[in-house]
């Protein structure tokens, strides 16, 4: 099982190639890093797995996805201050037993997500 990722750029229809994505878990107030990458050309980890069943543990975590630092790579003419420069999902993960996907839909103005499969 474990957990992973999945980002597409809904501006461009695609996948959201060379977005930085940083991974925390969270104790209370207190965030950890406890990874660092850049989406591959799919929009997903190069390693797949962020968190492989061996890794993953219950508790809160944090994705944070550089939505302003990818769009500004691409080009994208963006306002100053930019309306989204980092997208925060805090999650809960319950069972560590169980698969957790967790995909960003976003553009420079909009973004969602769900708990995918």
């Amino acid at each position: 099982m474990g957990l992973s990722t999945h980002v597409l750029d809904t501006m461009h229809g695609c996948p959201a190639s060379g977005m930085a994505v940083e991974l925390y878990k969270l104790d209370g107030a207190r965030a950890t890093c406890i990874k660092t990458l850049t989406l591959n050309a799919d929009g997903r980890n190069p390693d797949g797995l962020l968190l492989t069943s061996e890794q993953i543990e219950a508790g809160m975590y944090r994705l944070r996805f550089d939505v302003s630092g990818y769009f500004k790579a691409r080009g994208v003419a963006l306002p100053e201050p930019n309306f989204l420069t980092q997208v925060n999902l805090d999650f809960g993960i319950a069972n560590p037993a169980q698969h957790y996907h967790v995909p960003l839909l976003v553009s420079p103005w909009s973004y969602s997500t769900y708990r995918g499969s």
